[in-house]
C-alpha cells in the first residue's frame, strides 16, 4: 500500500510500505519524473527549485498551509 501524508508546514510525503506496488510521478503532460529518493517528498510550497519533488525551500521561504490541519488529520472533503 501507498500512503501519502501531509507534513505540517511541510511537504506531502509518499511512503510505499515496499508490497511491489511501484509509486511514479506523473505531470499533467503525461511526463515522468523519476523519484530521487524514498519516501518521495512533493512539493507543496511552490518554492521548490526541483518541482514536482521537495528541496525544502518550504523552511526558508516560511511556507505555512491555508488551514492548520497538521499531518494526521484527515483530507476535507
Amino acid at each position: 500500500m501507498t500512503t501519502i501524508k501531509v507534513r505540517k508546514n511541510g511537504p506531502y510525503r509518499v511512503i510505499d510500505d515496499g508490497d511491489g506496488d511501484d509509486v511514479t510521478v506523473v505531470d499533467w503532460n503525461g511526463r515522468e519524473y523519476p523519484a530521487p529518493e524514498r519516501p518521495i517528498a512533493l512539493c507543496r510550497c511552490g518554492a521548490s527549485a526541483t518541482k514536482p519533488f521537495c528541496d525544502k525551500s518550504h523552511a526558508r521561504a516560511g511556507f505555512t498551509p491555508d488551514t492548520d490541519d497538521g499531518e494526521d488529520s484527515p483530507a476535507a472533503g
